[in-house]
């Protein structure tokens, strides 16, 4: 048997992909002696040997194309000139090279709080003037009712004069609420409604009629014109309006001489929704005690007749359409005491906001510093 001498020999191909280091290695034999008997083996070494040197002239063939790839960079393109600024100019003036000064960005309270000072002390100075006030009504309620468990005080010539003033005024304090009694006779022919009036939610009228007293308040003898005064004798139904309802009914039309027992009043006064009487036609919306007292010849007085209040006794004078009289009371409202506390509280609440406001730290805003000068 022949004897073959081989020698083997190691390569490498070496190169750098992308920034990598790649080796690749390659084995080959080298013949000087006859043809070996593993002939095929050594054909099989020396083809991979081939294909291992191709790829390793494959990879730098590669490498070579990135690295010149990569040397040949695009050129960014160039950023435009910045715009000239404040602070290149030499003379400028930052405001930060300025001194600040501390100005008043506003007062720390407005106008409003002259209102806030005022309102309590209005309040407290009305709730004082009530005070007043309350005593006052009092008083005078007092007197109201002294005046109505007195005896009846006959009208005559010395106290007309007064009833006139206090049914035209209201301001004779000795008469105002002051039971008097007159006898005389009606006269129905110069009947006066006024209204509607409502009472107990049924609408109707009160009967006006005129006193022919029986005694002359001038004092003289028989023969003398005979005095008349204005008589409220009460309320009637609507549907009891025309005497011709009424006359066949005792008690409705009251015929001779009559005894009248009742209060020398100011009747109420119009409203501004009120329309004008209207005497051609018989209509009177509200009692004017001196177009009343001229139209039927009397004497501007004004007396409310008064009953003592029965249940039963008032449906039968309803239904029988007789006047229902008002009973003797006093019916002046008293609201001081309430207008005292509303006032007063009133003063309270607004002194506690007003004490509030004044403790109340001042704002951010008015501790803010404005410069002096400004971009």
């Amino acid at each position: 048997m022949g004897v073959t001498k081989t020698m083997y020999q190691e390569g490498s191909g070496v190169n750098s992909i992308q920034g990598q280091r790649v080796i690749i290695k390659y084995t080959g034999f080298l013949k000087d002696s006859p043809e070996p008997d593993n002939k095929g083996e050594i054909l099989e070494a020396l083809s991979t040997v081939a294909t291992l040197s191709k790829l390793s002239a494959s990879a730098k063939s590669f490498g070579a194309g990135i690295g010149s790839a990569a040397g040949q960079r695009p050129s960014r393109p160039q950023e435009p000139a910045e715009a000239p600024q404040p602070a290149d100019d030499p003379n400028f003036s930052s405001i930060l090279d300025n001194p600040p000064e501390l100005v008043r960005s506003g007062r720390r309270h407005g106008p409003g709080i002259l209102i806030l000072v005022l309102i309590p002390v209005a309040a407290f100075a009305l709730g004082t003037w009530q005070v007043f006030r309350l005593r006052w009504k009092t008083d005078m309620l007092a007197k109201c009712e002294d005046r109505l468990v007195r005896p009846p005080l006959p009208l005559g010539l010395n106290n007309v004069a007064d009833a006139a003033e206090v049914s035209l005024t209201g301001d004779a304090s000795d008469f105002d609420y002051r039971r008097i009694v007159a006898v005389g006779s009606f006269r129905h022919d110069q009947e006066m409604l006024v209204g509607p009036r409502v009472r107990d939610g049924q609408a109707g009228f009160f009967v006006v009629t005129p006193l022919e007293l029986a005694v002359p308040l001038d004092g003289s003898a028989d023969g003398a014109p005979p005095a008349t005064i204005l008589v409220n004798r009460g309320w009637i139904a609507r549907g009891q309006r025309p005497q011709a309802a009424r006359e066949h009914t005792p008690g409705a039309l009251p015929e001779g001489l009559v005894r009248v027992e009742g209060l020398l009043r100011a009747p109420w006064k119009r409203n501004v929704f009120t329309p004008d009487n209207r005497p051609d036609k018989g209509e009177f919306y509200f009692p004017d005690v001196v177009e009343m007292a001229q139209l039927t010849g009397s004497l501007p007085v004004w007396v409310e007749a008064t009953m003592e209040p029965d249940l039963l006794q008032i449906y039968d004078m309803e239904a029988k359409g007789i006047p229902i009289g008002k009973p003797p009371e006093v019916n002046i409202r008293n609201s001081h005491a309430q207008y005292i506390f509303t006032w007063y509280s009133l003063s309270v609440a607004t002194s506690v906001m007003l004490w509030m406001v004044l403790r109340k730290p001042p704002s951010d805003m008015a501790r803010r510093v404005r410069m002096n000068k400004s971009w």
